[in-house]
C-alpha cells in the first residue's frame, strides 16, 4: 500500500472504516463527522454530527452488510480528499441493491473527518 499516493491510502482506509462502523453499529459513525457536516441521504439533507448520526440511526433495518465494488479518491485544491464508492448492500431480508456514495474528507487537528457526504441507492425508475 505504500506505493500509493497518500489520499488514496487515507480514502481507503476511510472507506473501509466507515463501512464497518456503519455494518457493526450506525451510532458509532458520529465520530467521523463535524458539527458543520452535510450529509444528503436519497435527496433529503441533514446538517450537523447530531442530526446526521439521528438520521443514520433511524434507517428501517436491523441489520445490514456492504460490499464495495470500486472506489476512487483525488486531492481538492483546499487539500481535502473526494471519495466516490460504488457498491452492493444487503438490509435485512430485503434484495441486493446497488448504491452510490460520495464523502469529501478533511484533515481538521491531526484527524481525518467527513465535512460531506452523499448516499443514493442505484435504483432508477423510469416512470
Amino acid at each position: 500500500m505504500g506505493d500509493k499516493p497518500m489520499w488514496e491510502q487515507i480514502g481507503s482506509g476511510f472507506v473501509q472504516h466507515y463501512y464497518q462502523l456503519f455494518d457493526l453499529d450506525r451510532a458509532q459513525l458520529g465520530a467521523i463527522y463535524i458539527d458543520s457536516s452535510c450529509l444528503t441521504w436519497e435527496g433529503q439533507q441533514f446538517q450537523g454530527k447530531n442530526a446526521i448520526v439521528e438520521k443514520l440511526a433511524s434507517l428501517p433495518f436491523t441489520k445490514i452488510a456492504h460490499s464495495i465494488t470500486a472506489q476512487d479518491h483525488q486531492p481538492t485544491p483546499d487539500c481535502c480528499i473526494l471519495s466516490m464508492v460504488v457498491g452492493q448492500l444487503k438490509a435485512d431480508e430485503d434484495p441486493i441493491m446497488g448504491f452510490h456514495q460520495s464523502f469529501i474528507l478533511k484533515n481538521i487537528n491531526d484527524a481525518w473527518v467527513c465535512t460531506n457526504d452523499m448516499f443514493r441507492l442505484a435504483i432508477h425508475n423510469f416512470s
